[in-house]
């Protein structure tokens, strides 16, 4: 893993939430990567659930 580090604003409510989510020894980074491929997968689901049709699926993920 590259080490970049930014500063990402989050409400005190947000941050609460993501720490809740966080298994022990877990990195925010880690979880934060989960987060992304579950949002992925949701959003692929979704869009082959309406029967959308497309040369490239990755476009299905992509914002």
């Amino acid at each position: 893993m590259s080490e970049t580090t930014e500063l990402i604003p989050v409400t005190e409510e947000r941050w609460n939430e993501l720490r809740d989510l966080k298994a022990e020894g877990q990195s925010y980074d880690e979880l934060l990567g989960l987060l992304v491929q579950e949002h992925r997968r949701r959003r692929l689901t979704d869009a082959t659930d309406r029967g959308l049709k497309d040369d490239d699926p990755q476009a299905w993920i992509e914002d």
